[in-house]
C-alpha cells in the first residue's frame, strides 16, 4: 500500500538532498589527492592529567619515557603539530618567577620536579618535525575555590583582589587592567625564554553560564568603564584588549610566533544575530563567553583560529556542515583549523548517536578538505584519545587520511622570503641504498636558516609534481652541528630515480629545488645541479584527473654524519633523457 506523507516532511527531506547532493561533488574532488600542506594538530591536557603525564607521582625519566612514547606513535598518525597546556591554572609546567609549578606535574602546586620540562618538550617535537604551541589557559586560577591550598607563589597569595569565584572555581577577573597585565608578562616570558612555535589559547574566557550563579565584576564595571559601555560590551572589550595587546607583544619580541585560539565552535546563533551561523546553539561564544573571536579575524590579532566543532554531522541543532560553512565565510584570510572531537568516539550518547559509526569522522575530515582554499587542517581533541584508537581512526588515519605527510600551511603575513636553496648536494650509489648528503645554504635576506628539509624522489613513470605528497621521501629536520644525511633504503638496484630537495624554513617557506639523478650505474657518485629556476608554490586545489600512485612510501634512513664512500665518479654531462626532461638544466 503506498504510504502518504505530509508535505512539510516531503519538503524538509528535499531540502536535505538537494544540501547532501551539493556536497557531494566537493567531497569528490576531496578525495583526488592527498594535501601537499595541512594542519594536523593534537591537542595534550595536563590538567587532571588528562593526556601528560598520566599521573602526578612520575619521576622525570617516567615523564620523558612517557612523553617520547605519545610523540612517536602521534608521528605515525601523521600529526605535525602538537598543542600542550603549560599553563592549565595559573601554574606552570616550566620554571617560572611569576607563578608555582603545577600539582598535575609533581603532585603539590609549588613543588619542583627537579628538572625544566619545558625545552624538553620543545625538542622532542621538533625532532620530530612537529611545531610545539604553548598552550595557556588565561583566566582559571584554580580548579576549586579552596585557596588555602594554593602555594606560597600561587599570585592569589599577593593579589587577592584580583580574582573572583564562580561555579566553584577560583577565576582571574577579566575587566582589571593589572590582571590583563599579569597574563601577558607571563605569556610574554615564556616567549622570550622558549623556542615555542606558537601561543595557543582554549575556549574559556569569561566562564560559561551557570544556573543560579553570577560573576561579581561590579565594582570592575564601575571603575574601569570610562565609555559607559553596557556590561555585555564592556566584558567583550576587556578579553578583546587583552587579545590585541597580546599579538602586538608576541610580533614584536619574535616575529615567527604565531598566536591562535580555539573557541567554542558556534560565534553566534542567526536568530539572535544576522551575522550567526544557522545553529541553535546554547553558549554562543559572543554572547555567552564574551568572546568575539569573529572581530579578532577581522582586525588580524590572531593568526589561526581552530573552533570547536565537536557535532556530527546530523547533530539537528548544530550540524557539523552547517557550522563548517559559516566558518569558511568568517576567517577573513586568517588559518582555519578545525577542533574535532576524538572523544566523542568514546562516549555512549544518545544525543549524537552518528559518532558510533567509524564513517562519521573520516566524512568529517573529507568534507574540511573540499575547502581547500579556506580550510587549513584539523586539530584533534585530545592525544589520550587518539591513541585509544576509537573505531580504529588511528589506523584510518595511517593507512588513508594521513597516509602521507604533509606541510604545515605558511603564513604570509608573518614572513613570506623563503630560505636559501642547500648546497653541496651529493648521490652516492653503492648497494644496497642510495646516500644525499648535502649542506646547509645561507641565510635568507631575512635572516632566516633552514628549520628542515623535504627530500622528493620521482621515478620515471611518475607524472613529477612539487606539489603531490605521495612525492616525499623524507623530512628531515636540520640539527645544529650535524651534517644532514639521508639513505633511501628503499632504492630498486638498476632503477634510476631524480631527487629532489629543498630547505624549509621555520614558517614553512620553501626554497628553490636542488635535484640530483641517477645516471644508471651500480656505483656512481652524482654532484647536484645548479638550483631549478622555478620555485615550489603553495598547492592549489586538487586537479580533475589524478596522477598515478606512486609505489608505498619506502624506508627512509635519516643519518646524523655525511660519511660518503665514493665509488665511482664519472659522469656524462652531455646525455640528455627522461630527467632532463624532467628538471631541464644543463
Amino acid at each position: 500500500m503506498l504510504r502518504l506523507f505530509p508535505a512539510s516532511r516531503l519538503l524538509v527531506f528535499a531540502l536535505r538532498l538537494v544540501f547532501l547532493l551539493t556536497l557531494l561533488p566537493r567531497l569528490l574532488q576531496a578525495q583526488d589527492a592527498p594535501p601537499k600542506r595541512e594542519m594536523r594538530g593534537v591537542w595534550i591536557a595536563t590538567v587532571e592529567n588528562i593526556d601528560w603525564p598520566s599521573n602526578r607521582t612520575l619521576t622525570p625519566e617516567q615523564q620523558r619515557r612517557e612523553y617520547r612514547r605519545m610523540l612517536d606513535i602521534q608521528q605515525r598518525n601523521g600529526i605535525n603539530a602538537v598543542f600542550v597546556q603549560v599553563r592549565p591554572a595559573s601554574d606552570a609546567f616550566y620554571q617560572s618567577e611569576l607563578e608555582p609549578w603545577s600539582k598535575w606535574l609533581t603532585g603539590q602546586q609549588g613543588k619542583s620536579p627537579g628538572y625544566d620540562p619545558l625545552p624538553f618538550l620543545i625538542e622532542e617535537a621538533h625532532l620530530r618535525g612537529m611545531e610545539f604551541h604553548a598552550w595557556f589557559n588565561p583566566y582559571r586560577a584554580s580548579m576549586d575555590s579552596v585557596t588555602r591550598r594554593l602555594a606560597p607563589t600561587h599570585p592569589f597569595r599577593q593579589h587577592p583582589e584580583w580574582f573572583i569565584r564562580y561555579a566553584g572555581l577560583l577565576l582571574y577577573n577579566p575587566g582589571l587592567p593589572a590582571v590583563r597585565q599579569h597574563i601577558t608578562d607571563v605569556i610574554l616570558d615564556v616567549v622570550r625564554r622558549y623556542d615555542i612555535d606558537g601561543i595557543h589559547f582554549d575556549d574559556y574566557f569569561y566562564p560559561y553560564p551557570e544556573p543560579g550563579q553570577k560573576i561579581h565584576d561590579e565594582q570592575a564595571f564601575q571603575q574601569y568603564n570610562p565609555e559607559g559601555l553596557a556590561l555585555a560590551d564592556w566584558r567583550r572589550q576587556n578579553v578583546n584588549k587583552l587579545i590585541e595587546s597580546l599579538h602586538d607583544t608576541i610580533q614584536g619580541t619574535k616575529r615567527w610566533v604565531k598566536f591562535g585560539v580555539s573557541p567554542f565552535g558556534v560565534w553566534m546563533n542567526k536568530s539572535a544575530h544576522p551575522e550567526g551561523s544557522d545553529t541553535r546553539a546554547g553558549q554562543p561564544s559572543y554572547a555567552n563567553l564574551y568572546a568575539d573571536s569573529r572581530l579578532w579575524l577581522q582586525q588580524g590579532w590572531i593568526d589561526y583560529i581552530v573552533p570547536q566543532l565537536y557535532w556530527s554531522s546530523t547533530f539537528k541543532l548544530v550540524p557539523y556542515p552547517v557550522l563548517l560553512e559559516w566558518w569558511t565565510r568568517n576567517h577573513f584570510d586568517r588559518h582555519l583549523y578545525i577542533g574535532q572531537g576524538f572523544y566523542r568516539m568514546l562516549e555512549n550518547t544518545r544525543s549524537d548517536t552518528s559518532w558510533r559509526t567509524p564513517r562519521e569522522m573520516p566524512k568529517q575530515i573529507r568534507l574540511n578538505r573540499s575547502y581547500p582554499t579556506e580550510v587549513s587542517g584539523s586539530v584533534f581533541f585530545s592525544s589520550k584519545s587518539l591513541l585509544r584508537n576509537p573505531l580504529h581512526m588511528q589506523d584510518t588515519l595511517r593507512q588513508n587520511l594521513f597516509r602521507y605527510p604533509a606541510l604545515v600551511p605558511t603564513m604570509p603575513w608573518l614572513d613570506a622570503v623563503p630560505p636559501r636553496p642547500v648546497q653541496n648536494l651529493v648521490l652516492t650509489r653503492a648497494a644496497p641504498a642510495i646516500t644525499l648528503t648535502w649542506q646547509p645554504g645561507p641565510a635568507a635576506p631575512d635572516g632566516d636558516l633552514a628549520r628542515y628539509y623535504v627530500v622528493y624522489r620521482f621515478t620515471k613513470d611518475q607524472t613529477p609534481t612539487p606539489d603531490d605528497p605521495r612525492n616525499i621521501l623524507a623530512v628531515v629536520p636540520a640539527r645544529p652541528g650535524i651534517s644532514p644525511t639521508l639513505v633511501d633504503t628503499a632504492a630498486v638496484p638498476g632503477t634510476d630515480y631524480a631527487y629532489y630537495l629543498t630547505a624549509v624554513d621555520r614558517l614553512h617557506n620553501e626554497s628553490r629545488p636542488l635535484r640530483v639523478t641517477t645516471q644508471g650505474k651500480a656505483a656512481e657518485v652524482i654532484v647536484a645541479q645548479a638550483p631549478a629556476e622555478t620555485p615550489v608554490v603553495p598547492p592549489k586545489p586538487a586537479p580533475a584527473v589524478r596522477p598515478p600512485l606512486p609505489a608505498p612510501r619506502p624506508a627512509v634512513k635519516p643519518t646524523e654524519t655525511a660519511t660518503v664512500t665514493k665509488v665511482k665518479t664519472k659522469v656524462k654531462p652531455k646525455k640528455r633523457g627522461f630527467f632532463a626532461r624532467l628538471f631541464g638544466g644543463r
